[in-house]
């Protein structure tokens, strides 16, 4: 079994009633992790029920090998990014069959406990920030080319930084006196140029999550995976998604408002006694909605 302290599945009650499993049922995770969601799923599941799971993170495929789930026949898991969703269904005939897609959006606590990611601004280490290590370029690699103005764009476009200029411009004159290739550089880097402080927040979380989000093109990659959901959920199916900021929530909310054939079933937030004992979960909003035609 995996453990349960360093991963605790966000949401995990209100996820599997908004997906209202049936026994004999096909679901996706979008988002495997370290497979917290996908258990909970399977254990609903009867023996002709089916569960294909998603991640593009390596080391999310290859932590199934120490994962009980590897044993399970009725489960699937596919190395791949969420925005090829239909693509991956095809291969498996399974394009509108679908009861149930469960989005858990953002980051997965693994890789944010991992120096080595390169996530984690109160954890020294190298500047990567890949979701795929293997694919696209690091956040040194961009920092290190990108103009001030494209690194400013960035900053306030996929984290509402309002010091976002201030920073870009401290970034450039850092990086023309000595590369910038850690986690901890970075955070000092923020912290000199923030000058007021969010209650609760480190002053490098908004820069370290818009550069997450840049460089791993999440919310590209969320409105391709939306719009195919749309298309592989069978008549009644679910779709459950989970986001853990305001730029995410807007798009799912957007995108059900607008889409033909899906109705809302409400959204929820996560309980006092969550919050308390896993604080990841203090910023989620989950959603639900069903395809009706």
């Amino acid at each position: 079994m995996m453990d349960a302290i360093v991963h605790r599945p966000v949401m995990l009650e209100e996820a599997l009633a908004g997906l209202a499993i049936r026994k004999d049922g096909v679901y996706v995770d979008c988002t495997f992790g370290r497979g917290g969601h996908s258990r909970a799923i399977l254990d609903r599941l009867g023996p002709d029920g089916r569960l294909v799971a998603l991640d593009k993170d390596p080391d999310a495929i290859a932590s199934l090998q120490a994962n009980i789930l590897d044993q399970d026949a009725r489960f699937r898991l596919i190395h791949a990014d969420f925005a090829r969703l239909k693509e991956v269904l095809q291969d498996i005939a399974y394009v509108g069959k679908i009861n149930g897609i469960l989005l858990d959006l953002g980051i997965s606590s693994p890789q944010l406990d991992d120096p080595e990611r390169g996530f984690s601004f109160v954890r020294d280490g190298p500047l990567d920030m890949r979701m795929d290590p293997t694919a696209g370029l690091s956040a040194a690699r961009w920092l290190a080319q990108a103009g001030e103005r494209e690194i400013a764009e960035v900053l306030w476009r996929c984290g509402e930084e309002r010091f976002a200029r201030h920073i870009a411009r401290a970034v450039v004159r850092t990086r023309a006196k000595k590369p910038l290739t850690r986690t901890g550089q970075l955070a000092r880097l923020v912290e000199r140029c923030v000058p007021r402080r969010e209650p609760g927040k480190h002053p490098a979380t908004r820069t370290f999550l818009a550069l997450r989000i840049h460089l791993n093109r999440e919310l590209e990659s969320l409105q391709a995976v939306l719009a195919q959901a749309a298309e592989v959920l069978a008549v009644g199916g679910r779709l459950v998604t989970i986001a853990f900021h305001s730029l995410e929530d807007r798009i799912v909310k957007r995108f059900i408002r607008e889409v033909n054939g899906l109705h809302a079933l409400g959204k929820s937030k996560p309980s006092p006694f969550e919050v308390m004992t896993n604080p990841r979960a203090r910023s989620a909003i989950l959603r639900v909605a069903e395809r009706r035609c």
